[in-house]
């Protein structure tokens, strides 16, 4: 069978700037200083990620032809450059040195990069890229700054392409320094509900950054080391029923709760070493990112806004057998353990009461990386055309064992958790999916 060839056509790129018809546009460029864990240097980087849209099904002939009428790219660049008067900092630029920690943002209302792009196929042509490989490569549906500028200096870019079906993609391209994924999916769906028509946001956003804690700088780590490890894809989805019964299981054992990050998380991490098979007294690491925003319920406002960096890295550390060998119960134990220490090492690390930067991360093979995108606010964006089908985040590096919890794409039956991962190497791979199988 022939292989059919998608073309994606970039029709239009620049950059959006704030909507002077909505609010005056100030004559200086204000400078606003970053928090202490947004000038971490670990974070410059770009995070990555596809949203994908499927038309759906109008039963009402006049709001299917008033749809119709609306293109996707045009009402998403009018609502960007709407919500970068309330979000002016995504139209500003980095200044300054994050090593030196001395980095600030800019208020220069140059804008965000925005690329309009059509597909001539439909996205049933494509799957609705539910598989992994992806049908059309992830870097022609993602934005891409004009030759010679750095992707990290540029806050925020996006990319909507438009398919024959009326279906669309969301590319987003988001500069982690500036906001986390909590921070980044609300000025998202500011930009939706300026899209659906909102005169008003329902969340004012709140600088802020004065308010997040700002213990003394520790001497300088060495810089991380990044050797390329060689990890490969693999996605899996597991059903509501099966998450169910092991929380059910576990509550009858503990007498306690367990949520399904415990379960999904326990099981990576407890597969991940046993088909590596690391030697017994190796210590093995996993290591998440904790919103800290109710820890800071006396600082932040109470109505919530703020879109700033805001978590702790929580790390769990065990031996290879104590992971390999325990029952599941015990491995989703370390991790509980390790989320109730939370607030004690949060504070701890506020005052100033550590010997060892905790947001100093090391990558190393040992070393389990998590990302959690099911709570952040994307399943929610809706810009007129309903909430995405699927959202595929791209958070991967050679360097990093990672597994990412997110949804199912909708046309799944059964829907339940997605766990898409990169954290073995080929020669693991059939042992690592083999442990996974056999207990979801």
């Amino acid at each position: 069978m022939a292989t059919t060839i998608i073309t994606v056509t970039r029709k239009s790129q620049s950059f959006v700037v704030p909507s002077s018809s909505s609010a005056p546009v100030p004559t200086t460029a204000e400078t606003l200083e970053l928090s202490a864990i947004d000038r971490v240097p670990g974070l410059r980087h770009t995070v990555r990620s596809l949203h994908v849209f499927r038309r759906k099904a109008d039963d009402d002939a006049a709001a299917a032809a008033a749809a119709a009428s609306r293109r996707p790219a045009e009402v998403i660049r009018a609502a960007l450059s709407r919500a970068l008067v309330d979000y002016r900092p995504f139209a500003g630029r980095f200044v300054g040195s994050l090593y030196a920690g001395e980095a600030c943002v800019e208020c220069t209302d140059e804008g965000a990069w925005f690329v309009e792009a059509v597909a001539d196929c439909s996205l049933d042509d494509v799957n609705g890229l539910d598989d992994y490989p992806l049908m059309v490569s992830e870097e022609e549906l993602l934005p891409a700054p004009e030759e010679g500028v750095d992707p990290t200096s540029i806050p925020m870019m996006m990319q909507v392409t438009e398919f024959s079906c009326g279906g669309f993609v969301v590319g987003l391209v988001a500069v982690h320094t500036l906001a986390d994924g909590l921070g980044a999916a609300q000025f998202i769906n500011a930009i939706s509900e300026f899209a659906r028509g909102l005169d008003k946001l329902t969340i004012a956003p709140v600088w802020a950054r004065s308010l997040i804690p700002n213990p003394p700088k520790l001497p300088p780590a060495p810089p991380p080391s990044f050797e390329s490890f060689g990890f490969k894809h693999f996605v899996m989805d597991v059903t509501f029923d099966n998450i169910a019964h092991v929380k059910t299981e576990y509550f009858q054992a503990n007498g306690q709760y367990c949520s399904t990050f415990d379960v999904a998380i326990a099981k990576v991490w407890q597969a991940r070493t046993r088909a590596i098979k690391y030697n017994p007294d190796v210590k093995v690491h996993v290591c998440f990112f904790a919103n800290t925003r109710h820890l800071l319920t006396r600082e932040l406002p109470n109505d919530g806004g703020f879109y700033g960096n805001c978590f702790y890295p929580v790390t769990v550390t065990a031996t290879a057998e104590g992971v390999a060998s325990g029952g599941l119960h015990d491995v989703i134990r370390m991790i509980r353990d390790g989320k109730a220490r939370l607030p004690l090492e949060f504070a701890k690390w506020s005052m100033g009461d550590v010997k060892v930067d905790p947001y100093q991360l090391t990558f190393k093979h040992n070393v389990l990386f998590v990302s959690d995108w099911t709570r952040l606010g994307f399943f929610e964006v809706d810009y007129g055309w309903g909430v995405p089908n699927h959202i595929i985040p791209f958070t991967y590096a050679d360097y990093m064992a990672v597994a990412v919890l997110g949804a199912p794409p909708t046309t799944v039956k059964n829907k339940g958790t997605r766990i898409m991962t990169q954290c073995v190497e080929e020669k693991h791979l059939m042992e690592f999916k083999d442990e996974m199988k056999a207990f979801f």
